[in-house]
């Protein structure tokens, strides 16, 4: 599901320039990064709260991996202008037995310290470009309905919802974004 982004998420304001971001297919210690950056309960709200543990980290970019080498797109580790990693953006097949089963799911999730700076809506247009390239028709975004940063990139994108899903996580709800490229 796509994660928090920030206040101004929703596309470039007028008068502002959006950041540069760099996007890199993630390495074996970006699992210790990610597993750091998203250690963080405003991070990880729509998502239970807690982080995964490490290791569930190292298996998510090993399949990055593997998704990039046969796809040509992937969770990209997300990186600021002076090349740190601020967190991830991409795409992947939907992994989940509900929602929508069979689409190309893009998705953001940043550290806490890289919201509200436009990192989120920069990178998700910059995922959106990609996998057009890679020959994607159509991609979606799943959001927590109580999610409004990242919905609102979703929009800013030009996403329509779609539809609403109940998720297996008791009390939680998703909106199903769609974009056709």
């Amino acid at each position: 599901m796509a994660d928090a982004a920030g206040p101004a998420a929703a596309g470039p304001r007028v008068g502002v320039v959006p950041p540069a971001v760099r996007l890199r297919v993630p390495t074996h210690e970006d699992a210790f990064v990610w597993h750091r950056l998203f250690d963080d309960p405003e991070v990880m709200e729509f998502f239970g709260g807690t982080s995964a543990e490490l290791s569930a980290y190292e298996e998510l970019t090993a399949r990055q991996r593997r998704h990039d080498a046969e796809h040509g797109f992937c969770l990209w580790t997300l990186l600021d202008p002076a090349g740190d990693p601020i967190g991830f953006t991409g795409a992947q097949p939907w992994p989940h037995p509900w929602g929508p089963v069979g689409g190309i799911e893009i998705g953001w999730r940043l550290a806490r310290a890289a919201w509200g700076q436009g990192y989120a809506s920069a990178a998700a247009r910059a995922t959106v470009e990609r996998v057009r390239a890679a020959g994607v028709p159509a991609v979606v975004a799943v959001v927590d309905v109580r999610n409004t940063r990242s919905i609102a990139v979703a929009e800013g994108l030009g996403m329509e919802l779609a539809e609403t899903y109940t998720s297996p996580r008791p009390g939680q709800r998703a909106h199903c974004f769609r974009l056709v490229l």
